[in-house]
Formats: C-alpha cells, structure tokens, sequence
C-alpha cells in the first residue's frame, strides 16, 4: 500500500524560513549628497553666528570708546578689521565725542549694515540646513516603507505558498482515501484458494 507523507510533519514555509532578500539602499547617492551638503552648511552656519558676534562686540566697544591697547579689545579689532574687509567705507562713521580715556566713541554704521548681511546670509543657510534635515528623514521614512512594504509582500508569499502545499496535501489524502477500497477487492480477488483433502469413505 502507497505510504503517503504526513501533513503535520511537514515543513512548511513561512517568512522567517524564507531567504532574506539582498537589502539594496537605493537613496545612498542622494543621502551622501545631503549628508555633505548639511554638514557644509552647518560650518558656514557656525561661522556666520561667530561673524555677527565678533560684529556685536566690535560695534559696542567702538560705541563705548574702550582703549584699544587691551589684549580683549585688540584681538576683537583685529577679528573685526577681517570680517569688515567687502564693507570698509560704505559709511561714514558718527562720531559722539570723547570718552573718559581719551578715546573717540563712535557709531560704525558699516558695522551695522554688515550686520545686516550677515544675518541675512546665516538665516538663509539656517533655513538651507532645515530643509536639508528634512530631506534625510523623508528618505529615511521612505526606506522604512520599502521595506516594510517588501516584508508584507514575503509574509504574503509565504501564505500563498502555505495554502498551496495544504491544498496539495488534501488533495493527496483524498486521493489514498479513494484509492484504498479498490486495492483490498483486487487482494481479495488473487488471493489464491488452497484445497482440502476429500473426506474419508464410510465403512
């Protein structure tokens, strides 16, 4: 008689016994791309915030008359001289007079106006920056849903292939269930007869 397999010891598959699919990153250009460009922006960036400092500083000191035979405010002159270089003499500067160390107090209205630019600049690479940010997590939430998307469509695949091999299980049981009677009629009908030896005759 035909022995056919049983259907509670095989293995069926599932997603876990599935092979892994290569992980191909297909946004690994642009992510670089962003990557470089958000990091280059975040320098301009800082360097901008230490421009309008060292701008700040230098316009309050020029407004105070502070003495410039200090170590601070040389150091910040020298700083301002360099960030001052596109705007020197756009402007001519007010004078308020004399301080109390014999220094003139003055308004550096191209103090002011560099200022100005160099906020706009900064705001207009802070805002680059933010939208560089957002690019990364936009492609980093579209490559959560690829794969999720492509682990639905394994787990989907695996169910399909479940039900195909239980249909083909039945379908094989049914077939061993129906086949059984026919084969015990034809055992029967060769079942050879064996014959028996006549009686004894009676006295």
């Amino acid at each position: 008689m035909t022995q056919f397999p049983d259907p509670a010891n095989q293995m069926l598959p599932t997603a876990s016994t599935l092979p892994p699919e290569p992980e191909i990153d297909h946004h690994w250009f642009q992510r670089v791309s962003l990557g470089i460009a958000k990091a280059v922006s975040t320098l301009v960036l800082i360097y901008l915030v230490i421009v309008e400092i060292i701008l700040f500083l230098g316009f309050l000191l020029k407004l105070l008359g502070a003495a410039p035979t200090s170590g601070f405010v040389e150091w910040c002159y020298r700083n301002l001289d360099r960030a001052m270089q596109p705007f020197r003499g756009i402007f001519a500067p007010v004078e308020l007079g004399t301080a109390a160390n014999d220094v003139e107090a003055v308004i550096e209205t191209s103090i002011l106006f560099a200022m100005a630019i160099y906020g706009v600049v900064a705001l207009s690479i802070a805002a680059l920056t933010s939208w560089l940010t957002a690019r990364v997590h936009r492609l980093d939430a579209d490559e959560i849903r690829e794969r999720n998307y492509a682990l639905r469509e394994r787990e989907l695949q695996a169910l399909r292939d479940r039900a195909a091999i239980a249909q083909a299980q039945q379908a094989a049981i049914v077939a061993s269930q129906a086949r059984t009677p026919g084969e015990s009629a034809a055992t029967q009908l060769v079942t050879p007869t064996i014959p028996t030896a006549p009686p004894p005759p009676a006295p």
